[in-house]
């Protein structure tokens, strides 16, 4: 069944399967493993410039690991899951250092290395050495839970390790690189979350869940719960030169490593919080507060405008704040909703 499988999955790629997405070309497995680490949790249309951007300013492991995370977090801004882009620092530092600039060929070696799991490993090796390694990344999950009538969410062990076999015993000898792509493909654009394209995939009549007529039932959802909600107020301190202080936040934990305003609690007074540690306030304004959620919790933002004076002389901490212009954007990672503020700020500054 397995070939069968394979054989028809291959047949379909020939004739309907991408083969212009950027990573596709010049295939290298740098090339593989950035775009595999971007289109984790992250659609193709999005990721395309990005890793356009990405390649141009960092065309192989070595100038990646040569660059100051500032950089690396700077063209990740506003591709969100921040520990992506460290880690891919990270790992490109040790593949220069612990193995010569050269990405190592198995999935055990590459899976040892930060940010790299089993499937981006067997992505990096079947596509970039065309060696045979299995995949199992959200699109495959999906098609070979619905092909198999896998029940239960694919978070869960067991799901998981049912999963795997499944992945296993189809993928092929020959033309790995191919299928790797082709399963991708198939989850992203027939096999789809809602309303897959059932009458045109290549394994329709072996798929039970279509031949029961229960292809939304899979694959198992993730068991629901109520994300905690947090409240807080960023505080946009502005110097009478029109810019605006940053502070970066530690390297670990929720926007790790990018620069941030000053956060400060809901029920604190944010004008005299401001003109205790920076000096006199000329004015201040609270803008609409609005949420942004994460995966595990939501964070209910207050934006607060604060006119200061002058420009503060001494700033507790001051090896970790900066004084940011604006109008012209520098080169440092920002959180999205940081990005977007300071945008508006750019805007609505009425010295400009």
């Amino acid at each position: 069944m397995s070939n069968d499988f394979s054989r028809a999955v291959l047949t379909w790629f020939d004739k309907h399967g991408r083969k212009t997405l950027p990573w596709q070309q010049g295939i290298t497995p740098y090339r593989v493993w950035l775009s595999e680490i971007m289109l984790q949790q992250t659609q193709v249309t999005t990721v395309i410039p990005y890793f356009e951007r990405f390649v141009a300013r960092f065309p192989d492991v070595a100038s990646l690991a040569a660059a100051p995370i500032d950089d690396v977090l700077h063209l990740w801004t506003g591709l969100g899951y921040y520990a992506r882009a460290r880690n891919l620092h990270r790992c490109a530092q040790t593949i220069v250092h612990d193995y010569a600039g050269e990405f190592p060929d198995s999935v055990e070696a590459l899976a040892e290395l930060p940010g790299i799991g089993r499937s981006t490993a067997g992505a990096i090796v079947s596509i970039a050495f065309k060696q045979r390694a299995a995949i199992l990344d959200g699109n495959v999950k999906r098609v070979l839970a619905r092909h198999h009538a896998v029940a239960g969410w694919p978070g869960e062990a067991n799901t998981l390790k049912t999963l795997w076999t499944h992945a296993e015993t189809h993928t092929p000898e020959k033309r790995v690189n191919d299928y790797t792509q082709a399963m991708m493909d198939l989850g992203a654009t027939l096999c789809t979350r809602s309303k897959p394209a059932c009458e045109r995939c290549p394994v329709m009549t072996s798929c039970l869940a279509y031949a029961t007529g229960k292809v939304s039932v899979y694959p198992g959802k993730k068991p629901k719960k109520t994300l905690p909600e947090k409240a807080v107020q960023l505080l946009m301190l502005r110097n009478p030169s029109g810019e605006i202080l940053l502070q970066q936040r530690p390297p670990q934990g929720i926007w790790g490593g990018l620069w941030s305003f000053l956060e400060i609690a809901l029920d604190m007074d944010a004008e005299g919080y401001a003109e205790d540690r920076f000096g006199k306030v000329v004015a201040s304004e609270t803008w609409d507060a609005y949420r942004h959620t994460f995966s595990h919790y939501h964070l209910d933002i207050t934006p607060v405008l604060i006119q200061l004076k002058k420009t503060p002389t001494n700033i507790a901490e001051a090896h970790q704040t900066l004084w940011y212009n604006p109008h012209q954007p520098g080169t440092i990672g920002l959180a999205a909703p940081v990005k977007k503020l300071l945008e508006k700020l750019a805007e609505f500054d009425p010295r400009r």
